[in-house]
Protein backbone atom coordinates (compact mmCIF):
# COMPACT_ATOMS: atom_id res chain seq x y z
CA UNK A 1 0.00 0.00 0.00
CA UNK A 2 1.36 3.43 -0.95
CA UNK A 3 2.04 5.76 1.99
CA UNK A 4 -0.60 8.37 2.69
CA UNK A 5 0.09 11.99 1.78
CA UNK A 6 0.91 14.25 4.76
CA UNK A 7 -2.20 15.65 6.44
CA UNK A 8 -2.84 18.52 8.82
CA UNK A 9 -5.55 18.80 11.44
CA UNK A 10 -6.53 22.29 12.60
CA UNK A 11 -8.85 24.05 15.05
CA UNK A 12 -9.11 27.26 17.06
CA UNK A 13 -8.78 27.15 20.89
CA UNK A 14 -12.55 26.60 21.08
CA UNK A 15 -12.95 24.83 17.74
CA UNK A 16 -12.43 25.71 14.06
CA UNK A 17 -13.75 28.66 12.11
CA UNK A 18 -15.44 27.98 8.78
CA UNK A 19 -16.42 30.08 5.79
CA UNK A 20 -19.75 29.17 4.11
CA UNK A 21 -19.61 27.68 0.60
CA UNK A 22 -22.79 26.12 -0.78
CA UNK A 23 -25.04 26.06 -3.87
CA UNK A 24 -23.44 23.20 -5.79
CA UNK A 25 -21.65 25.10 -8.56
CA UNK A 26 -18.44 23.15 -7.93
CA UNK A 27 -19.74 20.04 -9.65
CA UNK A 28 -21.77 16.97 -8.72
CA UNK A 29 -21.37 15.77 -5.15
CA UNK A 30 -20.41 12.19 -4.37
CA UNK A 31 -22.10 11.42 -1.09
CA UNK A 32 -21.10 11.71 1.65
CA UNK A 33 -20.02 15.14 0.45
CA UNK A 34 -18.40 17.58 2.92
CA UNK A 35 -19.16 21.30 2.86
CA UNK A 36 -16.72 24.17 3.22
CA UNK A 37 -13.67 25.35 1.30
CA UNK A 38 -11.84 27.79 3.60
CA UNK A 39 -11.00 27.82 7.29
CA UNK A 40 -8.85 29.43 9.96
CA UNK A 41 -7.74 27.70 13.13
CA UNK A 42 -4.98 26.36 15.36
CA UNK A 43 -2.98 23.27 14.40
CA UNK A 44 -3.87 20.38 16.68
CA UNK A 45 -1.69 17.69 15.11
CA UNK A 46 0.37 17.01 11.98
CA UNK A 47 0.97 13.90 9.92
CA UNK A 48 4.22 12.15 9.14
CA UNK A 49 6.44 14.26 6.92
CA UNK A 50 4.84 17.60 7.73
CA UNK A 51 7.65 19.99 8.68
CA UNK A 52 6.28 23.46 7.90
CA UNK A 53 3.78 23.46 10.79
CA UNK A 54 3.56 22.29 14.36
CA UNK A 55 0.98 22.15 17.11
CA UNK A 56 -0.26 25.55 18.19
CA UNK A 57 0.36 27.35 14.88
CA UNK A 58 -2.37 29.73 13.71
CA UNK A 59 -3.13 28.80 10.10
CA UNK A 60 -5.59 29.28 7.27
CA UNK A 61 -6.72 26.84 4.61
CA UNK A 62 -6.35 27.78 0.94
CA UNK A 63 -8.53 26.54 -1.96
CA UNK A 64 -5.62 24.41 -3.19
CA UNK A 65 -7.40 21.05 -3.30
CA UNK A 66 -10.47 19.90 -5.20
CA UNK A 67 -13.81 21.01 -3.72
CA UNK A 68 -16.07 18.40 -2.15
CA UNK A 69 -13.10 16.32 -1.01
CA UNK A 70 -11.89 18.03 2.17
CA UNK A 71 -14.73 19.84 3.93
CA UNK A 72 -14.25 22.50 6.58
CA UNK A 73 -17.60 22.19 8.39
CA UNK A 74 -16.62 20.28 11.51
CA UNK A 75 -15.27 20.61 15.02
CA UNK A 76 -11.95 19.32 13.73
CA UNK A 77 -10.87 19.22 10.09
CA UNK A 78 -8.33 17.17 8.15
CA UNK A 79 -6.65 18.77 5.12
CA UNK A 80 -3.41 18.31 3.15
CA UNK A 81 -0.52 20.46 4.30
CA UNK A 82 -0.17 21.89 0.77
CA UNK A 83 -3.47 23.70 1.36
CA UNK A 84 -2.33 25.35 4.59
CA UNK A 85 -0.49 28.65 5.20
CA UNK A 86 0.20 30.75 8.25
CA UNK A 87 -2.64 33.04 9.26
CA UNK A 88 -1.81 36.62 8.18
CA UNK A 89 -0.96 38.46 11.42
CA UNK A 90 -2.83 41.54 10.18
CA UNK A 91 -6.17 39.67 10.20
CA UNK A 92 -8.37 38.12 12.83
CA UNK A 93 -9.25 34.45 12.49
CA UNK A 94 -12.72 35.41 11.23
CA UNK A 95 -11.22 37.69 8.56
CA UNK A 96 -8.62 35.11 7.59
CA UNK A 97 -11.36 32.51 7.08
CA UNK A 98 -13.03 34.93 4.65
CA UNK A 99 -9.95 36.01 2.67
CA UNK A 100 -8.55 33.50 0.24
CA UNK A 101 -11.15 32.15 -2.19
CA UNK A 102 -12.47 35.56 -3.24
CA UNK A 103 -9.09 37.28 -3.58
CA UNK A 104 -7.33 34.35 -5.24
CA UNK A 105 -10.23 33.98 -7.70
CA UNK A 106 -10.08 37.65 -8.66
CA UNK A 107 -6.27 37.70 -9.00
CA UNK A 108 -5.74 35.87 -12.30
CA UNK A 109 -8.60 37.47 -14.29
CA UNK A 110 -7.57 41.00 -13.32
CA UNK A 111 -3.79 40.76 -13.00
CA UNK A 112 -2.69 38.04 -15.42
CA UNK A 113 -5.48 37.74 -18.01
CA UNK A 114 -6.78 41.31 -18.39
CA UNK A 115 -3.50 42.88 -17.18
CA UNK A 116 -5.34 45.75 -15.51
CA UNK A 117 -3.26 48.85 -14.92
CA UNK A 118 -3.37 52.65 -14.53
CA UNK A 119 -5.79 54.33 -16.92
CA UNK A 120 -8.04 51.28 -17.32
CA UNK A 121 -11.74 51.41 -16.50
CA UNK A 122 -13.02 48.14 -15.05
CA UNK A 123 -16.67 47.11 -14.72
CA UNK A 124 -17.33 44.75 -11.81
CA UNK A 125 -20.64 42.90 -11.98
CA UNK A 126 -22.28 41.55 -8.79
CA UNK A 127 -20.00 43.99 -6.99
CA UNK A 128 -21.46 43.44 -3.51
CA UNK A 129 -20.53 39.74 -3.53
CA UNK A 130 -17.36 38.63 -1.78
CA UNK A 131 -15.73 38.15 -5.20
CA UNK A 132 -16.84 41.58 -6.34
CA UNK A 133 -15.50 43.23 -3.19
CA UNK A 134 -12.18 41.41 -3.61
CA UNK A 135 -12.05 42.62 -7.22
CA UNK A 136 -12.69 46.19 -6.07
CA UNK A 137 -9.72 46.07 -3.69
CA UNK A 138 -7.48 44.50 -6.36
CA UNK A 139 -8.43 47.08 -9.02
CA UNK A 140 -7.71 49.86 -6.54
CA UNK A 141 -4.28 48.36 -5.79
CA UNK A 142 -3.58 48.26 -9.54
CA UNK A 143 -4.40 51.99 -9.75
CA UNK A 144 -7.22 51.51 -12.25
CA UNK A 145 -10.69 53.07 -12.22
CA UNK A 146 -13.52 50.78 -11.14
CA UNK A 147 -17.23 51.02 -11.79
CA UNK A 148 -19.34 48.76 -9.57
CA UNK A 149 -22.57 47.21 -10.87
CA UNK A 150 -25.26 46.19 -8.40
CA UNK A 151 -28.94 45.39 -8.81
CA UNK A 152 -30.37 47.66 -6.09
CA UNK A 153 -29.57 51.16 -4.86
CA UNK A 154 -29.53 49.92 -1.26
CA UNK A 155 -25.94 48.73 -1.68
CA UNK A 156 -24.65 51.67 -3.72
CA UNK A 157 -23.43 53.90 -0.88
CA UNK A 158 -21.49 51.05 0.73
CA UNK A 159 -19.79 50.20 -2.58
CA UNK A 160 -18.71 53.83 -2.93
CA UNK A 161 -17.29 53.77 0.60
CA UNK A 162 -15.40 50.58 -0.21
CA UNK A 163 -13.64 52.20 -3.14
CA UNK A 164 -15.81 52.25 -6.26
CA UNK A 165 -15.42 55.48 -8.24
CA UNK A 166 -18.98 55.07 -9.52
CA UNK A 167 -21.90 52.68 -9.04
CA UNK A 168 -24.44 51.68 -11.68
CA UNK A 169 -27.72 50.29 -10.34
CA UNK A 170 -28.60 47.75 -13.02
CA UNK A 171 -32.31 47.47 -12.16
CA UNK A 172 -32.76 51.22 -12.61
CA UNK A 173 -30.09 52.52 -14.99
CA UNK A 174 -28.91 52.04 -18.56
CA UNK A 175 -25.59 50.26 -17.98
CA UNK A 176 -24.25 50.93 -21.47
CA UNK A 177 -25.27 54.57 -21.55
CA UNK A 178 -23.97 55.27 -18.05
CA UNK A 179 -20.65 53.52 -18.76
CA UNK A 180 -20.10 55.59 -21.90
CA UNK A 181 -21.05 58.76 -20.00
CA UNK A 182 -18.50 57.95 -17.28
CA UNK A 183 -15.76 57.27 -19.85
CA UNK A 184 -16.39 60.22 -22.20
CA UNK A 185 -17.83 57.82 -24.76
CA UNK A 186 -14.87 55.45 -24.82
CA UNK A 187 -16.32 52.51 -22.89
CA UNK A 188 -14.60 50.31 -20.31
CA UNK A 189 -11.57 48.20 -21.19
CA UNK A 190 -12.29 45.31 -18.78
CA UNK A 191 -15.41 43.66 -17.34
CA UNK A 192 -15.25 41.13 -14.49
CA UNK A 193 -18.48 39.16 -14.77
CA UNK A 194 -20.08 36.74 -12.30
CA UNK A 195 -23.54 36.74 -13.86
CA UNK A 196 -23.41 35.74 -17.57
CA UNK A 197 -26.80 35.40 -19.28
CA UNK A 198 -28.25 38.62 -20.76
CA UNK A 199 -25.94 40.68 -18.53
CA UNK A 200 -22.97 39.49 -20.60
CA UNK A 201 -24.49 41.05 -23.72
CA UNK A 202 -24.86 44.34 -21.85
CA UNK A 203 -21.25 44.27 -20.70
CA UNK A 204 -20.03 43.64 -24.24
CA UNK A 205 -21.92 46.72 -25.48
CA UNK A 206 -20.33 48.73 -22.63
CA UNK A 207 -16.76 47.81 -23.60
CA UNK A 208 -14.35 49.90 -25.60
CA UNK A 209 -12.93 48.42 -28.83
CA UNK A 210 -10.31 45.84 -27.88
CA UNK A 211 -11.92 45.31 -24.48
CA UNK A 212 -12.13 42.04 -22.58
CA UNK A 213 -14.77 40.30 -20.49
CA UNK A 214 -13.52 37.73 -18.00
CA UNK A 215 -16.54 35.60 -17.16
CA UNK A 216 -16.11 33.58 -13.95
CA UNK A 217 -19.63 32.90 -12.65
CA UNK A 218 -23.06 31.74 -13.78
CA UNK A 219 -25.49 33.48 -11.44
CA UNK A 220 -27.92 33.77 -14.34
CA UNK A 221 -29.19 30.56 -15.86
CA UNK A 222 -30.51 32.34 -18.98
CA UNK A 223 -28.84 32.04 -22.41
CA UNK A 224 -25.94 34.30 -23.35
CA UNK A 225 -26.33 36.30 -26.58
CA UNK A 226 -23.34 37.83 -28.36
CA UNK A 227 -23.61 41.13 -30.29
CA UNK A 228 -22.87 40.90 -34.00
CA UNK A 229 -20.02 43.41 -33.72
CA UNK A 230 -17.90 41.39 -31.25
CA UNK A 231 -15.40 40.55 -34.00
CA UNK A 232 -15.43 43.96 -35.64
CA UNK A 233 -14.71 45.66 -32.31
CA UNK A 234 -12.02 43.07 -31.50
CA UNK A 235 -13.58 42.14 -28.16
CA UNK A 236 -12.31 39.20 -26.12
CA UNK A 237 -14.54 36.92 -24.06
CA UNK A 238 -12.74 34.45 -21.82
CA UNK A 239 -13.81 32.21 -18.99
CA UNK A 240 -11.96 31.59 -15.75
CA UNK A 241 -12.34 29.13 -12.92
CA UNK A 242 -10.12 28.90 -9.84
CA UNK A 243 -8.07 25.69 -9.94
CA UNK A 244 -4.90 26.33 -7.99
CA UNK A 245 -4.38 22.59 -7.57
CA UNK A 246 -3.69 22.34 -11.31
CA UNK A 247 -1.22 25.26 -11.56
CA UNK A 248 1.26 25.56 -8.72
CA UNK A 249 3.12 28.50 -10.31
CA UNK A 250 -0.11 30.49 -10.58
CA UNK A 251 -0.84 29.45 -6.99
CA UNK A 252 2.46 30.93 -5.80
CA UNK A 253 2.02 34.20 -7.69
CA UNK A 254 -1.57 34.64 -6.52
CA UNK A 255 -0.74 33.80 -2.91
CA UNK A 256 2.17 36.26 -2.84
CA UNK A 257 0.06 39.03 -4.41
CA UNK A 258 -2.74 38.61 -1.87
CA UNK A 259 -0.37 38.19 1.08
CA UNK A 260 1.51 41.37 0.12
CA UNK A 261 -1.78 43.23 -0.31
CA UNK A 262 -2.92 42.20 3.16
CA UNK A 263 0.41 43.28 4.67
CA UNK A 264 0.11 46.66 2.93
CA UNK A 265 -3.39 47.18 4.29
CA UNK A 266 -4.92 47.09 0.78
CA UNK A 267 -6.90 43.86 1.24
CA UNK A 268 -9.24 43.25 4.14
CA UNK A 269 -12.25 40.99 3.62
CA UNK A 270 -15.70 42.36 4.41
CA UNK A 271 -17.55 40.07 6.83
CA UNK A 272 -21.28 40.61 6.60
CA UNK A 273 -22.24 38.41 9.55
CA UNK A 274 -21.25 35.41 11.64
CA UNK A 275 -23.31 32.41 12.73
CA UNK A 276 -22.61 29.46 15.03
CA UNK A 277 -22.04 26.20 13.18
CA UNK A 278 -25.30 24.92 14.67
CA UNK A 279 -27.09 27.66 12.68
CA UNK A 280 -25.50 26.75 9.35
CA UNK A 281 -28.93 26.29 7.74
CA UNK A 282 -29.86 29.85 8.76
CA UNK A 283 -26.58 31.13 7.32
CA UNK A 284 -27.35 29.37 4.04
CA UNK A 285 -30.80 31.02 3.98
CA UNK A 286 -29.12 34.42 4.32
CA UNK A 287 -26.88 33.57 1.36
CA UNK A 288 -29.90 32.59 -0.73
CA UNK A 289 -31.72 35.85 0.05
CA UNK A 290 -28.70 37.77 -1.26
CA UNK A 291 -29.30 40.84 0.88
CA UNK A 292 -25.88 40.78 2.55
CA UNK A 293 -22.61 42.43 1.47
CA UNK A 294 -19.45 40.35 1.89
CA UNK A 295 -18.81 37.01 3.56
CA UNK A 296 -20.84 34.89 5.94
CA UNK A 297 -18.62 33.08 8.45
CA UNK A 298 -19.46 30.13 10.70
CA UNK A 299 -18.05 30.11 14.23
CA UNK A 300 -17.64 27.34 16.82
Amino acid sequence: MAPQAPRLLGRTPSGPIWKCDRAGFYGPAQLPSPLGFEAAGIVEDVGTGVTAFERGDAVTVLPSVRPLRFGTYGETILVPDVAVVAQPPELSAVEAAALWVAHLTAYAPLVEIAEVGPGDVVLINAASSSFGLAAISIVRRLNATLVALTRTRRKADLLLRLGAEAVIVTDEEDVVGRTHALTAGAGARVAFDAVAGPALTTLLHALAPGGIVVQYGLLSQEPMLFPLDVSARKLTITGYGLDLAADTELHRRAYRFVKDGVAAGAFRPVVADTFPLSAAAEAHAVLERNTHVGKIVLLP
